[in-house]
């Protein structure tokens, strides 16, 4: 039997690789519009110092937006419509933190987002509870198998029991809740939060308009019960009917997905987030190997790997740049290295390399597993492709999800076609949104296929504001898209209530439908016709 005999050299350069994997933790935060996600990654941001000083949703008097919100619209509107990357360091760890839409129209964003983290934060408003998105986004957790955190948020507001919480998460969810902490006093009355480990009391001071990390007092066990009133009795009798249940903590059903840490607190005036980011630390895991198409694992400290899971265009409007996200998933990766580009064979030199941080930057020299890395006018990359150096790999594909609203884009000034043109290829290779293209129609109103409406109000506003080509949109009154072959396509031409289109990023012919109804009819005539799912399994 040959033995092999790895070099000294590879085996230090094999354990620093491994050393930094140890350090990082990226996850993402999830949660249904409004439960305050974005002003929590403000938070979080700013407990890891970070930032200075914190900013709210757009829109409160005196107040700056949110720094991963760095899109106009999203500063006009006040919600987030594109995911975000931030970048920084806490208690020698560095953190990864994958900022996501919250609103259901720009969820396939998220999905792609989750499909680059290893943990992830379902943030709840502690006066709604588990709500639809959040829902549907924890499902795509579940099938990811990316373990979840959940943080109550808005304690310092009136909402509901912590009891009644934990069970709506049992029920509807199926994941076990294990309080890492508790709150003294109701929501609405916050008095504090008590370490379930320990018993010790933190009490909240708030700073000048919660922009700054609320001051923090800690009264041990003993001292709680003496001057903790009330509302500390009454938490100890919960925290002792929870251990009487065996609702502890524990690692391996988090990590398998079977229970979720819970914390309570309120991110606006940062109460109980630097708990947050400690809980981070001690439970979410580190990179670990990912499986490629055939279902083997990339280990961590092979030669480099990575997946574009995000392309953006126009980041920065002065240079018109096109940035494509990269998740490390194996390897040391350094700037200048001349990668392999999986889908298409061909060299891909990553000379220029950022770090974000919102829509502020730096260049990138060094990264690990784990890290994001902007890779600047990288114009041949798409969501799902896979990028390595010397040992091939390919991860699989990004899912792309199937549209239901569908509308007619057309320049409004026939003299600037060709940077119409420009602007929607760019969007179209980001994947925001699909683009369609019809015979019929022609190559001058190509049909925009979206997940939900709202993406049409952002491509039209992108188009004028990054383009400067103002659109019309016309709405279709389809909702239902099929994948079809060229005999199929034949058979449905000119069939009422179904169109036939092509799909510009893989060539595949769809037929658009107005309704079930109609689908079924169709399907009943034409028994042998192909009409498939955009996605396995759907129905």
């Amino acid at each position: 039997m040959t033995q092999v005999v790895i070099p000294a050299g590879q085996a230090e350069a094999d354990s620093e690789v491994l050393a930094q994997a140890a350090r990082r933790r990226t996850f993402a935060v999830i949660s249904h519009p409004d439960a305050g996600k974005s002003t929590l990654t403000e938070a979080l941001a700013l407990h890891a110092s970070a930032i200075g000083q914190a900013g709210a949703v757009h829109g409160k008097s005196g107040r700056r937006g949110v720094t991963s919100d760095w899109m106009a619209i999203e500063r006009e509107r006040g919600i987030s419509i594109t995911s975000a990357t931030l970048r920084f360091s806490f208690q020698n760890a560095v953190l990864n933190l994958l900022d996501t839409p919250g609103h259901a129209d720009f969820s396939e964003d998220t999905y792609r987002v989750l499909e680059a983290v290893d943990c992830a934060i379902m943030l709840l408003d502690s006066a709604k509870g588990l709500e639809a998105q959040t829902l549907k986004l924890f499902d795509v957790c579940r099938a990811r198998r990316v373990p979840v955190i959940t943080f109550v948020n808005k304690w310092d507001r009136p909402g509901r029991e912590p009891l009644e919480l934990l069970d709506e998460i049992e029920q509807r969810i199926g994941l076990a809740p294990t309080p890492v902490n508790w709150p003294a006093g109701v929501a609405g009355n916050f008095r504090g939060l008590i370490e379930r480990s320990t018993g010790v009391l933190t009490m909240f001071t708030r700073a000048p308009g919660g922009a700054g990390r609320a001051g923090e007092e800690r009264l041990t066990a003993a001292q709680a019960s003496e001057h903790g009133g009330a509302a500390y009795e009454a938490a100890a009798e919960e925290l002792a009917l929870l251990d009487e249940i065996g609702s502890a903590v524990d690692l391996p059903s988090f990590l398998a997905g079977e229970s979720s840490p819970v914390l309570f607190g309120a991110a606006l005036p940062n109460f109980g987030v630097r708990r947050l980011l400690e809980a981070l630390l001690e439970l979410a895991p580190a990179p670990a190997p990912r499986l490629d198409v055939a279902g083997e694992p990339r280990q961590v400290h092979a030669p480099f790997s990575g997946l574009v899971f995000k392309v953006q265009a126009n980041m920065n409007r002065a240079h018109r740049d096109r940035v494509a996200f990269v998740r490390v998933c194996s390897g040391r990766f350094e700037r200048g290295m001349v990668l392999t580009h999986a889908a298409t064979g061909r060299p891909f030199a990553t000379k220029y390399a950022q770090a974000m941080f919102g829509q502020d930057r730096q260049t990138l020299d060094v990264a690990y597993p784990g890290d994001v890395i902007g890779l600047v006018n990288a114009t041949a990359l798409r969501p799902g492709d896979t990028l390595y150096d010397t040992m091939p790999v390919h991860f699989p594909p990004i899912p792309s999800f199937s549209p239901e609203h569908f509308a007619v884009a057309r320049c409004k000034d026939s003299s600037k076609h060709k940077q119409f043109r420009k602007g929607i290829s760019q969007l179209d290779t980001e994947g925001v949104i699909q683009i369609l293209s019809s015979d019929v129609r022609g190559d001058q109103a190509p049909v925009l296929a979206a997940v939900g409406p709202l993406q049409f109000d952002v491509t039209a506003d992108r188009l004028e504001h990054e383009y400067g080509v103002p659109v019309e949109l016309e709405h279709l009154g389809y909702t239902i898209a099929r994948r079809t072959d060229v005999s199929g396509a034949a058979e449905l031409a000119g069939k009422r209530g179904a169109e036939v289109l092509t799909r510009r990023l893989d060539g595949a012919l769809l037929v658009l439908f107005t309704d079930r109804w109609r689908l079924t009819t169709i399907k009943h005539d034409h028994p042998g016709l192909r009409l498939d799912p955009l996605l396995a399994g759907a129905e």
